[in-house]
């Protein structure tokens, strides 16, 4: 019997939710609890799909955070300097895996300008080797305070075209660098690169003392892999476990000694850690780094 209240069915339904949204859009400014709100219930009615909302809040997180929060300390930044040979710079590239590299004088806090291993290329290819010089073949560097917002850097890498860039402290000293990669991450997560294992593999082997490990490694066959003895009863994964070492979510290039191994974490954005670099530690090295370093 119809009591002269209009069925409930899911278009219907559809159609409410979008209204209460476009006026949570369209009104006045509200928090920003109250729009994750709408869209998490957005992505349970499937409306948005999970990926989707990931993104978005990625978004919204990119927009207050500053390039402070994201950037490689200057300690672990792979540079080059300006007086270096052709010979001695392919170590570099091979080692590194990277495609961009600041340029650094006899001063060691003055960068000159990038250099793309792309532009390299030529000078193999018509055998000029002996004519290589670096400063030849400098791009301009981008310097951004370490204060900038990351929306704001986002844009200026969109105008620019620069890939990446120099953050300077207040006196113009070299405190880090960040790369358009480590923007993007916290909006869409890991981006898959180079330096990422196939997904069928937990743990590759590179030289003697070196492995890239995925933070997803069940603790299990990390153990298994490496001799160890970490338990598993309180964490799955070897990610977890740095978790709970740090006591809060580690930053991309911070350190940590473990019984007898040194985790330096490589891929982490705003939610969780991706890919570390484990060392096993010797007598010689156990001794030379503290426990923990940023």
């Amino acid at each position: 019997m119809n009591d002269g209240h209009p069925a409930s069915t899911p278009e219907v339904a559809h159609r409410s939710w979008l209204g209460r949204l476009g006026k949570v859009l369209a009104g006045e400014p509200r928090t920003q609890e109250e729009l994750l709100a709408s869209l998490r219930e957005a992505q349970q009615r499937g409306l948005i799909d999970g990926e989707a909302l990931v993104m978005i809040e990625g978004v919204l997180e990119v927009s207050e955070m500053q390039v402070r929060d994201i950037m490689i300390p200057r300690a672990q930044m792979v540079v080059v300097e300006r007086d270096t040979t052709l010979a001695e710079l392919l170590p570099i590239l091979t080692e590194s895996q990277h495609s961009r590299f600041p340029v650094i004088g006899e001063n060691k806090d003055e960068v000159l300008g990038i250099l793309l291993a792309k532009d390299l290329l030529p000078y193999f290819a018509a055998g000029r080797t002996a004519d290589f010089n670096v400063r030849d073949i400098l791009r301009p560097a981008l310097f951004i305070p370490e204060s900038q917002r990351l929306n704001v850097l986002l844009k200026e890498f969109r105008s620019s075209r620069n890939h990446i860039a120099l953050v300077v402290n207040e006196y113009g000293g070299i405190d880090g660098m960040v790369t358009i990669e480590d923007v993007l991450e916290q909006i869409v997560g890991e981006i898959v690169d180079e330096h990422d294992v196939d997904d069928q593999i937990y743990i590759m082997k590179h030289g003697d003392r070196h492995y890239t490990v995925k933070a997803l490694t069940p603790i299990e066959q990390f153990n298994e892999y490496f001799h160890a003895g970490f338990s598993d009863e309180e964490f799955d994964t070897i990610g977890g476990l740095l978790m709970s070492e740090f006591g809060r979510l580690p930053r991309r290039g911070e350190i940590c000694n473990i019984d007898r191994f040194r985790f330096k974490i490589l891929h982490a954005d705003s939610r969780r850690i991706h890919l570390l670099q484990v060392t096993p530690l010797t007598a010689e090295t156990g001794d030379s780094a503290p426990a923990r370093q940023s």
